[in-house]
């Protein structure tokens, strides 16, 4: 075959795809004709690139590149337009003439429009020095720590979530407060956006542990005290947040406490009847820090005595420990209907599950996850064989070296399991009028199929909330499979977004394949021009601890493609936004989603030359 010859198969490739693509347009017309008119064009570019994948193209894509054509690669946010200059260009190699099709929905330069628009809707502007905002989640003590916000929003905040499945109405409002009084006092935009529970699979309750805190102190290989325990000594009435992160609280008398001066040696016997000192190492407003050089056990109603003094006082209401189940591989648990409290040594392994649908619907052999993941395995019996079941046991096989302890309130994934449920909850409805009155967007959790769309969508319609942001969490396995139609109903806004949770989809999807999904997400969401939030575990261990690892910082990296990143909460989480931020302003001069830009490099410089990055 000569080189004409391939030249003409080529381009027939390229016609066959164009022809491809217009057939599924005008298959797809009743769901373009729904969305939005402003996002009709895009909606007409996602059928086409959803089309497009449907096929292997490596066979057209290495020819192309040894021609020195563009290729497919970059083609999401504008599908037709490329595979017409594709095709006219084979045209011009064979001796003929031809003009770009005129019919593009959507040609170059009008999908980073598009997208930047969406994206400015939904999320507001960007930052000067970037492409992506920062989300940031609000921890609880964002409803009675105003500095705390506004610190966030001082440290490059663009948007402020706040979780439905913690706290109550009445504290979502006095974080949503927050935010606007310090965005305002700044000068800056800051949006909220409220997540909606959902219908959250979680662990039942445990029976509580005792009324009991431990102080331990760090200490080096000889046994030497490092650096002593440390404790927060606060208020019963008028609790005040330990002004040293980490720190945990005890209550005592007010009265007592105000007393205290730095210095002071306070003596005790703790639960084991040992004889331990605190030293009141600083008084702040609304509490003291005391240290001590031993392990310390405090329970509830533990005398406190100043040393040299008559002045004594008792602890107060401790919380329970938190109890948990010790899992190893191998071993059977039983996942119940009942919710009563189980027993952490009661010689069973017993946990309660929090919706009952899992019951009827999952059959032996289907995969059961644990707290994201961390703990899993597959059914190996269940009670009974009819449609109703109190109870399944699974046999854990994950992890396969170690055990792991399993606690009250962490979430379950079922992934071989369909569940006849809605992604809103009675809970979701009623809070729905709170997410009016308080958010920008709202986050619709745990969606599954189109219908979830349609129903948040017409219960938004019956309330007015038309200029209420909408954004898509995809964090089930059955959301990834029904994506394209996920966004095509949900195009019906003109405030659409998504987020991709990752927790939730790695487990339901497997680890292995979250980097290919994720990528898959971002590309589908570009062809439909529409934000996307990156979410999950993003510099999670600096947010908790103060130091990022490695992999966290290539993560944040590769981030930037995204037009909002999410971080979570944590006693760091200023140092994480600083980190992050950072991150975002040197990525985003070397790409622009999967486009490289090429910028000048100025790493390889001599030392004596090279100029400060």
């Amino acid at each position: 075959m000569t080189a004409r010859d391939d030249l003409r198969r080529l381009h027939q490739d390229i016609v066959e795809l164009l022809d491809d693509i217009e057939a599924a347009e005008r298959a797809a017309a009743p769901m373009i004709d729904v969305v939005a008119p402003g996002h009709r064009p895009s909606a007409m570019n996602l059928v086409h690139y959803w089309e497009l994948r449907q096929l292997d193209l490596r066979a057209i894509q290495g020819p192309l590149a040894e021609l020195g054509l563009s290729s497919m690669g970059r083609s999401e946010a504008h599908v037709r337009a490329t595979l017409s200059r594709v095709a006219v260009a084979l045209e011009a190699l064979q001796g003929n003439s031809s003009r770009p099709d005129g019919n593009a929905a959507v040609d170059f330069g009008d999908g980073a429009r598009l997208l930047a628009e969406n994206a400015n809707a939904l999320l507001g502007p960007p930052p000067g020095d970037r492409w992506a905002r920062i989300m940031v989640t609000l921890p609880p003590e964002a409803a009675t720590d105003p500095g705390l916000v506004a610190r966030l929003i001082d440290s490059g905040m663009a948007v402020a979530r706040i979780n439905c499945a913690h706290d109550d109405p009445a504290a979502w409002r006095a974080m949503a407060g927050h935010v606007r009084r310090a965005a305002g006092d700044a000068g800056r935009d800051c949006l909220i956006a409220m997540d909606l529970a959902g219908p959250k699979l979680r662990t039942g309750p445990l029976r509580p542990g005792p009324k009991v805190l431990r102080l331990r102190p760090t200490r080096n290989d000889l046994g030497r005290t490092t650096v002593p325990a440390r404790a927060w000594l606060t208020s019963t009435i008028s609790p005040a947040e330990p002004t040293m992160p980490g720190l945990v609280s005890v209550p005592v008398p007010g009265a007592w406490l105000r007393e205290l001066r730095a210095g002071d040696v306070i003596e005790l016997r703790d639960t084991r009847d040992s004889r331990r000192w605190l030293e009141v190492e600083r008084c702040d407003t609304g509490g003291v820090i005391v240290g001590c050089e031993q392990t310390v056990y405090l329970g509830t109603g533990t005398l406190l005595t100043v040393v040299g003094t008559a002045r004594a006082a008792a602890v107060g209401e401790l919380p329970p420990v938190d109890q948990a189940l010790r899992v190893a591989p191998g071993d059977l648990v039983r996942v119940t209907r009942d919710l009563t409290p189980a027993a952490v040594d009661a010689g069973e392994l017993r946990i309660g599950c929090t919706l009952g649908e899992v019951f009827d619907n999952i059959r032996i052999g289907h995969r059961v996850f644990f707290d994201d993941g961390k703990l899993g395995g597959r059914v190996a019996a269940r009670d009974g064989e009819g449609p109703v079941s109190g109870w399944f046991d699974v046999r854990i096989d994950h992890p396969a070296h170690r055990g792991v302890k399993l606690r009250a309130a962490k979430g379950i994934n079922v992934p071989d399991t369909t569940l006849p449920i809605s992604a809103l909850t009675d809970k979701d409805l009623a809070d729905l009028r709170s997410v009016l009155d308080i958010a920008d967007m709202v986050n619709l959790s745990f969606v599954r199929t189109p219908e979830d769309v349609t129903r948040l969508l017409d219960e938004l319609d019956v309330l007015g909330a038309d200029e209420l942001g909408v954004v898509l969490k995809i964090e089930t396995r059955a959301a990834f499979e029904h994506l394209p139609q996920l966004l095509l109903t949900a195009m019906r806004r003109r405030k659409v977004g998504v987020m991709i949770a990752r927790g939730d989809l790695a487990v339901e999807c497997g680890f292995e394949r979250l980097a290919e999904i994720q990528e898959e997400i971002l590309w589908l969401c570009e062809a439909a021009h529409l934000p996307v939030i990156w979410a999950t575990q993003v510099l999670e261990q600096l947010a908790r601890t103060g130091s990022p690892s490695r992999a966290e910082i290539s993560d944040a990296a590769l981030a930037e493609r995204a037009e909002c990143v999410m971080l979570n909460k944590g006693p760091y989480i200023g140092d994480a936004i600083d980190t992050l931020r950072d991150v975002l302003v040197r990525m985003a001069g070397h790409h622009d989603k999967k486009r490289a830009l090429l910028r000048h490099l100025r790493s390889w410089q001599p030392v004596a030359e090279a100029i400060p990055i």
